[in-house]
């Protein structure tokens, strides 16, 4: 048997001096015991992973709608990719890999359905009532909306975890974090995730493009990151298919994440850091791209954003996720009583927009589909 105990040594034996230890965590707002053979930071894991809202992230959109296609990702294959090289640049920076993983499987948990175009209509229907950031709803899940326990709401997860959630940002989530030290940066496990999150939607973003036939290899000729990939496997251009995709992409991440961890390495070396509020209080992050990789990832998004997420496909979709959207946050709003009984129990609670979009950024794209069906769709029956 290994024992919790024995766990958070080897802990001791194996982390860098700037990781956080599970045994020196800040604990839980609701006091627990801890369990015999977990630590901290892989019981919140577990935790998360039995989340009805993680399971859901199965049938929320990532650029693709889920009907589109079986193999293109989801949000929740995007979560778990995001796992996988948080693991990885953890396990290679001496930084806490279950901590790691923990921010990276919850970091997407307040995404609402039909992925960004969901958020920016939950946004601007909430701009009066407190707002609306898939970051915060990730939180307020993980600590309110979640009822698994008697003893407490949400997951009672570690404020190491939570600060990971709050603190996750990247080009496209922007932090606010009054509650969790805001004058500190994340702690480096939060860092990770925070460059795991934007290597891996930057890269697989790019692979379900090119299967999708929205970009094409020609398209890429001017992209550099492209022709540096196409260099280092040997590949001429001369048709690509699936297996060469394959390596393309599998290369790109390779390299992405030697480029991280060295370029990392060099700042945790210059900076002297010690501890774990040795790295927070510096003023930049110590996670990060090379300046040539940041470059070649810049003009690799720039093109994304052109050619693949304002494709008059996508963006289709995105219009009428919107307006879904929209019309199923009225329809609530206006009448109540159409809402499930267990949802009009928190009204009084929450108040009806929120509570409304707590229901709405929990739908799945099929379940929202579904509901605007049933009540927009005069042939159809309750």
């Amino acid at each position: 048997m290994v024992t919790r105990q024995e766990l958070e040594e080897i802990e001791d034996k194996i982390l860098a001096p700037y990781a956080s230890r599970s045994k020196y965590s800040r604990g839980r707002f609701y006091p627990e015991d801890e369990p015999a053979y977990r630590t901290v930071f892989q019981r919140d894991r577990d935790r998360i992973l039995h989340t009805t809202a993680f399971r859901r992230l199965e049938y929320k959109t990532q650029v693709f709608i889920n009907y589109e296609g079986d193999y293109y990702r989801t949000r929740l294959t995007h979560t778990l990719e995001v796992a996988q090289i948080g693991r990885t640049l953890a396990r290679a920076l001496g930084a806490n890999e279950d901590l790691t993983e923990s921010i990276c499987l919850a970091h997407d948990l307040g995404h609402p359905p039909f992925g960004h175009s969901g958020e920016i209509a939950l946004a601007r229907l909430m701009k009066d009532h407190g707002g609306f950031e898939h970051n915060k709803q990730s939180l307020r899940i993980v600590t309110e909306l979640e009822q698994r326990y008697p003893e407490f709401p949400g997951l009672n997860l570690s404020w190491e975890v939570l600060e990971g959630i709050v603190k996750h940002e990247t080009e496209y989530d922007k932090t606010d974090a009054r509650d969790f030290n805001p004058e500190l940066r994340g702690h480096i496990e939060a860092q990770i995730a925070n460059v795991a999150d934007e290597l891996a939607y930057t890269a697989h973003d790019l692979d379900d493009g090119l299967r999708s036939g929205m970009i094409t290899q020609e398209m890429l000729e001017e992209i550099e990151i492209w022709q540096v990939m196409k260099s280092s496997i040997g590949w001429q251009g001369d048709g690509l298919d699936d297996l060469t995709r394959h390596r393309i992409i599998r290369r790109l991440i390779g390299k992405e994440v030697d480029d991280i961890v060295e370029t990392t390495s060099q700042n945790l070396k210059e900076s002297g850091v010690q501890s774990v509020e040795d790295l927070q209080r510096l003023d930049f992050n110590v996670v990060t791209f090379s300046e040539t990789f940041h470059r070649r990832n810049r003009q690799l998004k720039d093109f994304l954003y052109k050619n693949l997420y304002r494709h008059y496909r996508v963006v289709r979709m995105a219009v009428k996720a919107e307006r879904l959207i929209s019309e199923l946050f009225n329809a609530y709003c206006s009448e109540p009583t159409i809402l499930p009984h267990h949802v009009q129990k928190r009204i009084e609670k929450f108040g009806i927009h929120r509570t409304v979009c707590d229901y709405i950024a929990g739908m799945t794209d099929r379940y929202a589909t579904e509901e605007y069906r049933k009540l927009f769709n005069a042939e159809t029956l309750p």
